[in-house]
């Protein structure tokens, strides 16, 4: 039941948000729908990829995101001889108490920043996925917690390019969504020029929300009510993607999960305690491409999953039942609203 606490936890995260998305947009110039997609993320309580070729501004924008709250962070450059112990930690043998000591490793952080995930070699890169699913990390028998928030932010070069190991199927599934960055417009370079040109744009970024306000707001994301013909909507489009025939795998259970929890923050960030088809619609590609991957006819084709997740956005029929809890609060139907960017 929608109540005045949920209105006002709702009119809390507008303020909060605002402020967190008003920092990183003054360091990544231009590029507004990139930036909400990844608080979307973070109120989902997802992990975010970032995938793009050097120098157009992933790093910066995982650090603009992590320096923006005053929490734990801690970044992992992830090279070719990083060992699986160096991300999750190692039990250490104390001579003095004759037993072993827990040194934990880099992911126990609120933000965890893996740049250039995919240079490391897979083992390494599987280190990640048990505290990515389940937030702790278990070392010989042993469970550890890691601390909320939780978000691992990566980033990682296109496959093609030198020195590169692609991300294992079971990785993938467990990011949120991915995102590309993109070069800047014209204006937005010269911008970033008068701006920046001299100094590193996240010198003087202070954070203007604190992690106990994130967890806040991830608890009112959690109350954002879905409709059944959203929940329904979600689900078609996932097992849409099984059966596509230029896909050799499709989307996993996992995906109509993360895809409905991010749903909820984006309706939260517009402000409202209910979600449209139009907040599945906006975030399908972000969280389903990445996980799909097409049958060597398809790249042949030069088809991609974006354009397969376009296409199936495309012929399946937008539900126009009610969204709200019509009927059972007093709340009337949404009303039917055109798409929007991120």
């Amino acid at each position: 039941m929608t109540t005045y606490d949920d209105r006002a936890n709702l009119s809390e995260l507008s303020a909060t948000v605002e402020r967190v998305r008003g920092s990183v947009e003054g360091v990544i110039e231009g590029k507004p729908e990139v930036v909400r997609l990844a608080l979307t993320v973070l109120l989902a309580e997802g992990h975010l990829l970032i995938e793009d070729v050097p120098g157009v501004g992933k790093t910066m924008l995982a650090k603009a995101l992590a320096r923006s709250i005053d929490c734990s962070v801690r970044r992992i450059q992830f090279t070719p001889d990083l060992l699986p112990s160096d991300i999750t930690g190692v039990s250490i043998w104390d001579q003095q108490r004759r037993d072993f000591e827990f040194k934990p490793g880099a992911v126990f952080a609120q933000i965890v920043i893996g740049d250039e995930i995919n240079r490391a070699s897979p083992k390494t890169q599987s280190a990640l996925l048990e505290s990515m699913e389940e937030r702790q990390v278990t070392i010989d028998g042993q469970s550890y917690e890691l601390p909320s928030p939780f978000m691992v932010v990566a980033t990682q070069n296109p496959v093609e390019m030198e020195g590169t190991y692609p991300l294992p199927e079971a990785q993938r599934d467990r990011f949120m969504a991915r995102v590309s960055v993109g070069y800047p417009s014209v204006d937005a370079e010269l911008r970033m020029l008068d701006v920046h040109g001299g100094v590193s744009p996240l010198e003087d970024l202070q954070p203007v929300a604190h992690a106990h306000e994130i967890v806040k707001l991830i608890e009112a994301v959690r109350g954002v009510h879905v409709a059944e013909p959203v929940r329904r909507y979600a689900v078609e489009l996932v097992a849409a993607t099984r059966a596509h025939p230029d896909l050799r795998l499709g989307a996993s259970p996992r995906a109509t999960l993360h895809l409905l929890r991010a749903a909820k923050a984006s309706a939260a960030l517009a402000g409202r305690e209910y979600a449209l088809p139009d907040d599945v619609r906006e975030l399908a590609v972000a969280v389903l491409a990445h996980r799909l991957l097409p049958t060597a006819q398809a790249q042949l084709n030069r088809r991609g999953a974006e354009q397969v997740v376009q296409e199936i956005l495309q012929h399946t029929p937008v539900p126009t039942a009610p969204g709200r809890r019509d009927g059972l609060d007093g709340v009337p139907a949404y009303p039917q609203q055109p798409p929007r960017g991120l």
